[in-house]
């Protein structure tokens, strides 16, 4: 297998930065860039009463991309270790928004962290890493959130 693109995504969790960990390492071992992926949900707009897009939502986008760029650059400054990385965020859907992102940067690997949830609430919310998993065009490794790295 030859690694030269790897793609992590990450939110602002601790199984994000299990994956991100894990995805650093594996750039290391093969000597590859990485690009971390943070995807901005839409918040719905309000309306109002003349039908145009209230200003909240043009100020929620301007602050999640802020705080998505903080991410990303809290996470290389932890983790990459000087390893070559771009940054990419953009508003979609968490899935959707990591395979279009991937294809579009060219991933050899996807690296995403799962939460493991079961139940009710994998059936109600489905799982954005069993998603993109199946719906991607490069090999994806999910980090269970029960990971813990071995001495």
């Amino acid at each position: 297998m030859n690694l030269k693109k790897i793609l992590i995504a990450v939110d602002n969790s601790t199984c994000s930065e299990k994956a991100a960990k894990v995805g650093y390492e594996v750039a290391k071992t093969f000597g590859a860039e990485v690009a971390l992926v943070n995807i901005i949900e839409p918040v719905p707009a309000n309306i109002s009463p003349d039908l145009t897009l209230a200003p909240v939502f043009l100020e929620t986008y301007d602050n999640s991309e802020e705080n998505s760029h903080l991410l990303l650059k809290e996470i290389e400054t932890k983790f990459s270790h000087g390893i070559a990385t771009t940054y990419l965020s953009v508003v979609d859907s968490a899935a959707h928004g990591i395979i279009q992102q991937s294809d579009e940067y060219g991933s050899d690997l996807i690296v995403i962290g799962t939460y493991g949830r079961t139940g009710l609430y994998h059936f109600l919310m489905g799982s954005v890493a069993e998603h993109v998993a199946r719906k991607s065009a490069c090999p994806v490794l999910i980090v269970p959130n029960k990971y813990e790295e071995k001495e």
